[in-house]
């Protein structure tokens, strides 16, 4: 028996080395040190896999804001976000209550929610309209991952939001108030996709500000950025990637003369810098459309500090506050070190405008209007901090922000892996693209897809319900609905022309087997992380969409539009904000 024991113990030591051995030899790459590049390396190192992250900048973290606090929503709307705080023990403070909901800036007043329900209830009321037309819009849309499921829902992508608003006819400051929210949270109004619009209204439809904004993570979101660095074990900063090279046995990544071999790779940069790439085998007309086509919002932050706080004290503002007069969305908190901090978010034609002036009179142009209102401000002003994400040829703007048209040619385009290659980030989230939330699910995705394709799993293309003059009206069925009134007539009077379907994307080659892959060239050496830029609120899209989180809702796979469906069930919410 004691033989046979040592036999048996013998087999399972064999075992348990040949397993440690097989996953010492699944190598992976992972282009980019953001949220969504950070998560994918993690989970897959996590794996038994050996990663290599390559980051073009000198600091990790992404798009990462300059917010030294970050407000993020509770377990239900930000289900990954608090996984990974939780898990790294990452510092929070419950939200007080009087941040928890937008407040406004009108003419240098400040009015929180229920001031401005008393004190300018003609705004108000026009506020509360406007969102019921949206949730009325947003409830159209049965299945937020595949918004276009019929003529009547695909003709809203031709249609830009601004457009939309004129019909509303809103009165002037509503109208300043709401295209100020949609520019901070997205981009300019003019620039952006009303299908794009409805279908991230339908992802928060119910969600409360209060789930978005539920506690404060201390350190802003670049100390969850450094969380996941401390765990990495290979980092390269200032490593921009030229070149990715597949053939049968792996992927080699070029980073000027040196070249790095892995069995997979995942890209986790945004469309711009995706551009600068050259991928072997090249990439298919419709990915190449994409990447120079998809509409991203144009932000830049601002952060001024201040000795003491230049308001009223007895207003409290802080949180996310929206302006008429040309400010852009502040985030107003204390600052670590006494003093106070206003980060302003100049976005869409603000931000535009803006790009004519250096860093220093954009400063002063921000300063004269909130001087305007509070004389204190240039008196208590000690410095500013500056992020142009508008101009960086890296990011080419902040966020996802399809335009017009967009949806209809480039919809879950890169959700699936291109041969050895899958995409993370949140332009490849369909439901939570430019926050937290949708960063940190993408980096969980694609590290997934690479794990299924080292077990010989391929990827077909995400199936889109095509567009069907069978299933139009399916959602307005009946005269004097949400839509017939938004095009002016019945179904059968006007109904919009859909647009050609996009050319059929190049089928894609099985997936080889994975193969161990040779040396790097040149073997990187563990880098220590870089120290990250201080973080502040990225626009999340600062609270995002719905500013913050965003429920994580369940992909449902796609199904085809059928006549009579059941009343959508409402997505859970998940993300908080963008990244800000």
């Amino acid at each position: 028996m004691s033989a046979g024991w040592l036999r048996a113990c013998a087999l399972v030591m064999l075992g348990l080395f040949s397993v440690s051995a097989l996953a010492k030899d699944k190598t992976a790459i992972v282009i980019g040190g953001g949220l969504s590049g950070l998560t994918a390396a993690y989970e897959l190192q996590n794996k038994g896999w050996q990663v290599t992250l390559l980051e073009a900048k000198p600091s990790l973290g992404g798009r990462s804001g300059m917010a030294t606090s970050e407000w993020i929503g509770n377990e239900k709307t930000q289900p990954v976000l608090n996984k990974y705080v939780s898990m790294f023990k990452l510092g929070t403070t419950p939200a007080p209550e009087f941040v928890r909901t937008p407040s406004y800036l009108i003419d240098g007043v400040y009015y929180s929610a229920a001031d401005l329900a008393t004190k300018d209830p003609t705004t108000a009321e026009a506020l509360k309209r406007y969102e019921k037309t949206v949730d009325d819009m947003a409830r159209s849309i049965e299945d937020p991952q595949n918004p276009a499921a019929n003529n009547t829902l695909h003709a809203l992508d031709q249609i830009n939001v601004s457009n939309w608003l004129d019909r509303l006819t809103l009165p002037a400051t509503a109208r300043q108030l709401i295209n100020q929210q949609i520019r901070t949270r997205y981009d300019e109004p003019s620039r952006l996709s009303l299908l794009y619009f409805a279908q991230q209204s339908r992802v928060y439809l119910g969600v409360s500000d209060r789930d978005l904004r539920a506690s404060r993570l201390l350190g802003g979101s670049q100390v969850l950025a450094q969380a996941f660095v401390k765990q990495l074990k290979t980092i390269k900063t200032s490593s921009p990637v030229s070149a990715i090279i597949q053939d049968k046995d792996g992927v080699t990544v070029k980073v000027g003369s040196v070249g790095y071999q892995a069995d997979y790779v995942v890209v986790a940069v945004p469309l711009r810098a995706l551009n600068k790439i050259q991928l072997t085998p090249a990439l298919d007309a419709q990915h190449l459309g994409a990447i120079k086509g998809t509409n991203y919002g144009w932000r830049d932050q601002i952060m001024l500090k201040f000795k003491t706080p230049v308001w009223e004290s007895k207003a409290r503002m802080s949180g996310e506050i929206y302006s008429n007069t040309g400010l852009g969305m502040l985030w107003v908190e204390p600052a670590l070190k006494g003093g106070a901090n206003v980060v302003i978010n100049l976005s869409g034609d603000n931000a535009r405008v803006m790009q004519a002036f250096g860093d220093k009179q954009m400063v002063d142009q921000v300063l004269i209007r909130l001087h305007a209102f509070y004389p204190q401000a240039r008196g208590s002003f000690t410095g500013y901090e500056i992020r142009r994400y508008s101009t960086d040829p890296s990011m080419g703007g902040a966020y996802l922000a399809f335009g017009p048209g967009q949806i209809s040619k480039y919809w879950r385009l890169w959700e699936r892996p291109l041969q050895r290659v899958a995409f993370a980030g949140e332009h490849t989230d369909t439901l939570y693209p430019g926050t937290l939330e949708g960063a940190l699910r993408t980096g969980q995705r694609a590290a997934s897809q690479v794990q299924d394709l080292a077990a010989g799993k391929s990827f077909e293309p995400a199936k889109v319900v095509p567009v069907a003059a069978a299933a139009a009206g399916a959602v307005a069925a009946k005269k004097g609905n949400f839509f017939t009134n938004l095009f002016g007539g019945s179904d059968d009077e006007k109904k919009p022309e859909p647009l050609k379907a996009p050319a059929p994307v190049a089928p894609v080659a099985p997936t080889p087997a994975p193969v161990p892959a040779p040396a790097p060239v040149e073997a990187p050496k563990p880098a220590a992380p870089a120290k990250a830029e201080p973080a502040k609120k990225a626009p999340a899209k600062a609270p995002v969409k719905k500013p913050a989180a965003k429920t994580e809702v369940k992909k449902a796979p796609v199904k085809k539009a059928e006549p009579a469906k059941k009343p959508a069930v409402k997505p859970a919410a998940s993300t908080e904000a963008r990244t800000q």
